[in-house]
């Protein structure tokens, strides 16, 4: 979210099913929401497509959830798709908004935010203004991927600092890394009176198709990358062609598809009543 790449939401969308199951995970450690007899107050930050945050309308019908993202493209399939009111009668509706700077501008039962935040390199500072922003009893639960010392992210950073592309990309292969571990995050979060749950969960994901982790990544890492490059498509080829067989060489496939380890971190933290 805190990035001027360009999302392309359809490309996102193809692993939407190994994308949704760990904020399934997430939402599942999610207790009730303290709205009494009102409808509950909700935003998901960094929603993308949208197509997770239709899961928090089915969680609580009647709430009204606002989903913020910086991407156009992002919003705007968001909105096509899902804006308006929801099947149990609550209401759907998206803002532009970057994580680096959203601040709660009326008090939310639930923040949540769903791999959105390792984009984001101020966000455990933000804590605790999110959670001063929640009712009593409010939650803020969010979930990021870990897994920037895996072979995908790393021959990403290494081809980026290559003399090749040094010039071109600089850091781009690496900018994002900007999560803390479980402990670190529970630490902030306890520190600052929240009764709080983090963990880590590995997804070893069985991909298909061909080159099936070069097409992950052109959803998310990539994105600066190919942002970086789009004026130039032979440039593109060029590199997506060595990237492809570095990945070919780190993830071989086997006889059902290929393996692809996914770590992720979570932390849902509840603010005292």
């Amino acid at each position: 979210m805190h990035s001027a790449s360009t999302w392309d939401p359809h490309q996102y969308l193809r692993h939407a099913g190994h994308r949704t199951r760990p904020f399934l995970d997430l939402l599942a450690r999610i207790s009730e929401l303290p709205n009494g007899d009102r409808p509950a107050r909700i935003a998901d930050i960094g929603c993308g497509p949208g197509n997770v945050t239709t899961l928090l309308a089915e969680r609580w019908p009647t709430a009204h959830i606002t989903g913020f993202d910086l991407s156009p493209e992002m919003l705007a399939l968001a909105e096509k798709e899902y804006a308006g009111t929801t099947a149990g009668g609550g209401w759907l509706d998206f803002r532009s908004a970057d994580a680096a700077h959203w601040m709660p501008d009326e008090p939310y039962d639930l923040i949540v935010s769903n791999a959105a935040l390792q984009w984001v390199p101020n966000h455990p500072a933000s804590l605790p203004l999110w959670i001063e922003g929640l009712t009593p009893g409010g939650t803020l639960a969010f979930q990021v991927p870990a897994n920037f010392t895996s072979p995908s992210h790393a021959l990403l950073g290494e081809l980026c600092e290559t003399p090749q592309w040094r010039s071109r990309l600089g850091d781009h292969g690496r900018r994002y890394v900007h999560i803390l571990e479980p402990d670190d995050y529970l630490a902030r979060l306890v520190g600052i009176g929240c009764e709080t749950d983090t963990w880590d969960t590995t997804y070893y994901q069985l991909l298909t198709g061909e080159d099936p982790v070069l097409d992950w990544v052109k959803g998310t890492a990539l994105r600066p990358v190919l942002t970086e490059l789009a004026d130039d498509s032979a440039a593109v080829h060029e590199f997506l062609a060595q990237y492809r067989d570095l990945l070919r060489r780190a993830y071989p496939p086997g006889p059902h598809g290929t393996v692809f380890p996914f770590r992720r971190v979570f932390a849902v933290a509840r603010k005292g009543s």
